[in-house]
């Protein structure tokens, strides 16, 4: 979601709502540690073929002061033989805020972690590093990034700098709103209407931790699904008046929380059910007889939903190797939409069968047949979940 809140590396005013979302974004402040970075990219730039000085002589463009010295960035790309930069890109005029900038990534970089870097294939790093950097950038700042991008090439031809890409987010747009509106203003106004519709559905609140959570969750499901349910080479428009979006309307990630809930709730009450002796414990899956399963929404669920999940994931969830492009998508729509349309299936289906049914054993095959096939539903909604870092709710 960081992808259409903040361009490149967060600025402070940012980072306090993706924390808020719960967004991991790289921080790339560096502390102490950034002005000697800004040094060694000086020294670097001392050293570069690809630099040379600002003339100041007489007749000489005026220059503005920061300015350090100029880089020629298209005879750096046609050397590299690189391809998928903007054919505009010619000189760049190198500034103290510019290397601050490439200092701040270098940092950024430096304080990522690769978890389990072992199980990665070789081939998907050819050349030895277990470190991708993703420009996450609105398409009005693409060229600036690709300036940066470049530089940093330049300046830090390390392995990790070779694996640089683009992803490109189409603007945001607001309606209902009379003057700009920023990223803590929108979540604070999605959690006030989170907040409303849940004292119209459930009655007043409590204000005890618990609710508080749930509405957090909510509110960071819901921005999510607005957010990443477009793709994000396209344009989003916001409506600031859209309640629709705190609800269970069918295309809100509330919606696709509320019914995770619904499942939650199930095996909950199947669980303690067992446990005062009124239902038998789910046998195992080879003694189970799905003939029983009979119903289309149980066919449907099976063949929509169940059977295609890990080809759905391969679609979004993968971003492609290295390829000669600078430029990549990442598909989060299709997790989105495949979780919305799970939900409006399995909530038709949820308010038509009665899963749970009286403790008569000849009732029991279809019961445990359904179990099991809810439970693999449950399943997938946590693992589709999880790849849009969304904690599942256990209630509502």
């Amino acid at each position: 979601v960081g992808v259409r809140l903040v361009p490149a590396l967060a600025e402070e005013g940012s980072r306090e709502v993706l924390r808020q979302l719960r967004v991991d974004w790289p921080s790339g402040s560096g502390g102490s540690a950034l002005p000697d970075a800004v040094s060694a990219l000086k020294r670097a730039l001392g050293r570069s073929p690809c630099a040379a000085a600002c003339e100041q002589g007489p007749g000489a463009a005026a220059l503005p002061e920061d300015v350090i010295c100029k880089v020629h960035l298209k005879s750096f790309v046609e050397q590299q033989g690189l391809v998928g930069y903007d054919p505009n890109l010619d000189v760049l005029l190198v500034t103290e805020g510019k290397l601050r900038s490439l200092a701040e990534l270098q940092q950024a970089v430096l304080q990522c972690t690769v978890s389990n870097s072992v199980a990665l294939p070789a081939s998907r790093f050819p050349d030895g590093s277990c470190c991708s950097i993703v420009h996450v950038v609105n398409c009005e700042e693409e060229f600036q990034q690709q300036q940066l991008d470049l530089l940093w090439r330049i300046l830090d031809p390390g392995a990790h700098t070779a694996l640089q890409k683009h992803l490109v987010c189409g603007p945001v747009k607001v309606t209902n709103s009379s003057s700009p509106i920023g990223a803590d203003q929108y979540f604070q106004l999605r959690k006030h209407q989170m907040y409303e519709a849940s004292v119209m559905k459930y009655g007043e609140l409590a204000q005890d931790e618990a609710w508080t959570e749930v509405i957090d969750t909510l509110t960071v499901a819901a921005i999510r699904f607005e957010m990443l349910s477009t793709a994000h080479r396209s344009q989003i428009t916001l409506d600031l008046e859209d309640t629709s979006i705190s609800t269970k309307g069918t295309k809100s990630g509330a919606f696709v929380m509320y019914n995770c809930a619904r499942l939650a709730t199930l095996f909950d009450t199947y669980q303690r059910a067992v446990e005062r002796g009124t239902y038998p414990p789910l046998p195992p899956v080879s003694e189970l007889n799905f003939s029983c399963l009979r119903e289309e929404g149980e066919w449907l669920l099976l063949f929509n939903y169940l059977l295609p999940f890990p080809e759905v994931l391969q679609q979004a969830a993968q971003l492609p190797a290295p390829t000669k492009g600078i430029r990549i998508t990442a598909n989060t729509e299709t997790v989105c939409k495949f979780l919305i349309q799970l939900s409006m299936d399995f909530s038709s289906y949820y308010n038509r069968v009665h899963v749970l049914g009286e403790p008569f054993p000849h009732l029991f095959d279809q019961m445990f047949a359904r179990l099991q096939l809810l439970g693999a539903v449950r399943d997938v909604f946590h693992s589709a979940l999880a790849t849009l870092h969304l904690p599942p709710l256990s209630q509502i």
